[in-house]
């Protein structure tokens, strides 16, 4: 559930003839740690059920949109139906739903989900670009979802939507966080890939990181050495000029989705 109006009535509810489902609380039940695993689970599934339009490679924030309901939910219905966030895609939470599924441990559809969100996938011919009708570089707002406008971006370059899918994209699905002096390695990345290779600066020190999956778990425990030693918490960072080698490998375990 989204809301509730002052009378009690819910919003984003099944009770609700538009905007039965909401993505916002979908995954944020999620970050925030407050479902528990399996309807963790249900929350997402729906998301993929009810909110993601494969054909048009865009993932609606509710559905379906406000048009004639009452009570009236505020400006929202200003925008026609599946205009910007009244049932279209609205980019924060579409990047929202990338960290719910890594969180989950299915990097899977998490980098799938985060791909069909990279603009340069809405770009790749002509009739893309005729489609999206924006740059293929800058992350758009918003995507519509009605007909005939589906598939066509909205508000590019004013978005905080780009630092949304930098931190899906670099915290949550390759799992490399800074917190304070230490690095912490935690990926969630489809099963199918071997590894990824990732060169961090700290200063005028280089840290060389190799991260394998040979089990093609693409999430679980982590197995961390710095330069040959195996490392228990993550990496301590020090500025000392030199290069340091990080290998990081991924051993198949059932994940807690709280990375």
């Amino acid at each position: 559930v989204r809301a509730y109006f002052d009378s009690g009535e819910p919003l984003g509810s099944r009770q609700n003839t538009e905007c039965r489902i909401d993505s916002i609380p979908q995954s944020w039940s999620i970050i925030s740690g407050g479902a528990d695993r399996e309807r963790a689970r249900k929350a997402m599934e729906s998301v993929q059920k009810y909110l993601v339009k494969e054909e048009d490679r865009l993932i609606m924030l509710l559905t379906p949109p406000f048009d004639k309901s009452v009570p009236n939910p505020g400006y929202i219905r200003g925008y026609l139906p599946g205009i910007r966030e009244n049932g279209g895609q609205y980019t924060h939470a579409a990047a929202w739903n990338v960290i719910a599924y890594a969180m989950l441990g299915n990097g899977d559809k998490a980098a799938a989900l985060f791909s069909m969100l990279n603009p340069i996938n809405h770009t790749k011919s002509y009739s893309d670009i005729v489609k999206y009708k924006l740059e293929p570089y800058v992350m758009s707002a918003d995507v519509y979802s009605s007909f005939p406008h589906a598939g066509r971006g909205g508000w590019s370059w004013y978005t905080g939507s780009a630092g949304w899918m930098y931190q899906a994209g670099m915290y949550w699905i390759l799992g490399i966080v800074r917190r304070g002096d230490m690095l912490l390695i935690n990926p969630a990345i489809p099963a199918s890939w071997k590894g990824f290779y990732v060169l961090y600066r700290h200063g005028d020190t280089k840290y060389h990181i190799e991260v394998k999956n040979p089990d093609g778990a693409g999430y679980g425990m982590t197995e961390i050495f710095e330069d040959g030693r195996r490392m228990e918490n993550g990496i301590k960072l020090v500025d000392d000029g030199k290069e340091h080698r990080i290998e990081v490998i991924i051993r198949a375990r059932e994940p807690a989705y709280i990375n």
